[in-house]
């Protein structure tokens, strides 16, 4: 068991914050291992498929037998939502001394797998093209098996986060982690977390409490070392809503919702179109053509541009999705 002893100002800066580059790490468990959550089965068969020529050896072995990570892969956030390269340029950062810690104590009571063997028992120099070699394969995984999804990914956190601070506001830290895992336990200003194969009790002494929901966590993961600040990565919710394609719009539904001029419209401006050549093919006046695009525009289904003496006029994002004219997904076959 890992126990955070938390006083109260502590508990005053308790804080959340998403974390692109731990998202990308904590999925390496579920590429590795597809019994942990039936839930990613879909993103899993979509990554593996375009991992191409990756060191998948030396990515894998980045996680432990018993699914620990190292912790120098994860630091800490330094604001609410850092880029990816922001939190990688961290690491990039990280001692040679603290890579070879991280990596041992990551794979203990278990060997080095080879892929990290000879370099953590060479010179600094060795450690050094290690760590930056992690960081490279991990920035071509990134935009591979994370990226195209980040942004439904992160909307899913920030509204577990939602969830999770109204908790807290209305029956304070016990009613925050009643909920949030089975394995966690709050009891006289101590925060337990339970069935886990390190042990130890730290302090928080005014360091606060980072919490992290992640997508790919199938459980609560504190720091592996306690010589790191309190930090909780845990399962957010929500994660069974994330990879099932969206419905297919009904056609009748989008006339009676729009009305069939604007539905008309909206199907035809999968290209940029002026006024006047929209117009045209609706074989009406352009005044009657403005009102239309000015509603669509207003409501967020369209998106404009200046090209000269013209505005063109094309379907945005929220558009398409309404139209049933998607964008290839992410996770469809290559």
């Amino acid at each position: 068991m890992i126990s955070f002893v938390l006083e109260v100002e502590d508990l005053a800066d308790t804080r959340f914050a998403v974390s692109p580059l731990r998202e990308t790490v904590v999925s390496l468990r579920v590429l590795q291992d597809p019994g942990l959550s039936a839930l990613h089965l879909p993103w899993r068969r979509s990554v593996l498929g375009r991992l191409g020529v990756l060191d998948t050896g030396l990515l894998m072995s980045l996680v432990a037998a018993r699914r620990t990570l190292p912790d120098f892969l994860t630091p800490r956030p330094t604001s609410f939502a850092p880029a990816f390269e922001e939190e990688l340029a961290v690491v990039r950062r990280t001692s040679p001394r603290t890579v070879r810690r991280d990596l041992l104590a990551t794979h203990v009571p278990d060997p080095l797998p080879e892929a990290l063997r000879d370099a953590t028992a060479a010179a600094d120099a060795a450690v050094i093209a290690l760590r930056d070699a992690l960081c490279e394969l991990l920035r071509q995984y990134w935009e591979i098996a994370i990226e195209p999804m980040w942004a439904q990914i992160r909307l899913l956190l920030e509204a577990d986060m939602t969830y999770r601070a109204r908790q807290l506001a209305v029956g304070g830290p016990r009613l925050l982690f009643a909920d949030m895992h089975p394995n966690l336990r709050w009891q006289d200003g101590v925060l337990h977390i339970e069935k886990m194969i390190s042990r130890y009790r730290v302090a928080a002494s005014g360091r606060g409490l980072l919490l992290l929901p992640s997508v790919f966590a199938h459980k609560p993961a504190p720091p592996v070392s306690p010589e790191e600040p309190p930090a909780l990565s845990y399962p957010s919710r929500g994660v069974a809503t994330l990879w099932t394609p969206a419905p297919t719009p009904d056609a009748a539904a989008l006339v009676a919702l729009l009305g069939a001029p604007r539905a008309r419209l909206l199907a035809l401006l999968d290209e940029p179109l002026p006024t006047v050549e929209i117009a045209r093919r609706f074989r009406v006046t352009p005044s009657a053509v403005s009102q239309h695009l000015r509603v669509l525009h207003a409501t967020g289904l369209l998106t404009r541009a200046r090209d000269g003496r013209q505005v063109l006029y094309r379907r945005s994002p929220l558009g398409d999705q309404l139209a049933g004219q998607h964008h290839p997904h992410p996770l469809a076959s290559p």
